[in-house]
């Protein structure tokens, strides 16, 4: 048995900002995938992959009995599958920031959730936020609280773009000029970063009233002003935004940005060579670059492996 393939995501923008309201934009980034297999010899990871499933089919099984109208599942099938070695065949990096969960999530409710919404509706408004109230509440268990975008990001293979919690739609995003200077890259810290407690530190943090000042009238603004950028496809007003956006992360959100990468950071809006973002919760994993010049951020980052994502 071989599952349908389901790929990464990354949120462009948003990251935080969405609890409170802000946009946020979420694209497929097809490098990395995931499937449900079934093999005669398992590895390692894959009977520890089948072992995080049956604590999963678990909570599954609490899910439908608590909230039998939001979501149901064929249990038999799945709880059956699991018993006879199902696992997640995954590429995508665990604690990196780009959807290792949410790819689960979008294969577990392809295969096994029962009157479905499939990607070959009309995709409504009131049926996108229909899938996201479901993946946020299947993906909980691995977060403790999750919005729903990866998984819905993940299932539909499509950016998507959030307006606010309640209101969220497909959307097309310009299209990559493979010779163009600009780009968007991730920057591979090297560590492995966990959701739930960076979370946790932001949550502790909105106590703070001046906390959620600087959040309204800095952060969200201009993740807001960077969305309307990206979308338009207005570039020179994209970098002025997304640096200080980069200022306004590295003065207020030090916890989620590995110590060791404060600097190279800095050295970013100083030098004006690439501007850099949190790639999800941070704490480690991956952190996202933007530059008008990739071959001067190279350099600049000559010590550290970029992927590049889009280029412009």
């Amino acid at each position: 048995m071989k599952g349908p393939l389901f790929y990464s995501k990354i949120l462009l923008f948003g990251e935080y900002g969405i609890i409170r309201d802000s946009k946020g934009l979420s694209i497929p980034y097809n490098f990395y995938n995931g499937a449900l297999k079934k093999i005669e010899d398992p590895s390692a990871e894959a009977i520890a992959s089948n072992a995080s499933l049956q604590r999963y089919t678990t909570y599954l099984e609490a899910l439908q009995n608590e909230q039998p109208d939001l979501v149901t599942f064929d249990l038999l099938a799945l709880k059956n599958d699991v018993e006879t070695g199902m696992y997640f065949d995954s590429s995508i990096p665990q604690g990196y920031g780009v959807g290792s969960s949410g790819a689960l999530v979008a294969a577990i409710y392809d295969k096994y959730a029962t009157n479905k919404i499939t990607v070959l509706e009309n995709l409504t408004r009131e049926k996108l936020l229909q899938l996201k109230n479901i993946f946020a509440q299947m993906e909980s268990f691995f977060h403790g609280k999750s919005s729903g975008l990866d998984p819905l990001n993940s299932y539909l293979s499509i950016p998507i773009l959030i307006n606010s919690k309640d209101n969220i739609e497909a959307t097309g995003i310009p299209t990559q000029s493979f010779d163009g200077k600009g780009a968007v890259f991730l920057l591979d810290s090297g560590i492995v970063g966990e959701t739930a407690p960076m979370v946790n530190i932001f949550m502790e943090n909105l106590k703070d009233k001046g906390f959620r000042t600087m959040l309204k009238n800095q952060f969200v603004k201009y993740t807001d002003a960077c969305v309307e950028n990206f979308l338009h496809g207005d570039m020179k007003s994209l970098f002025t935004n997304t640096k200080k956006l980069s200022k306004v992360v590295l003065n207020n959100f030090k916890p989620m940005i590995p110590e060791q990468f404060h600097g190279i950071w800095q050295n970013g809006i100083d030098t004006n060579d690439y501007y850099l973002k949190l790639c999800g919760s941070g704490g480690g994993g991956y952190i996202l670059g933007f530059t008008e010049d990739l071959e001067r951020a190279k350099v600049s980052l000559k010590d550290y492996k970029l992927e590049v994502v889009y280029q412009f």
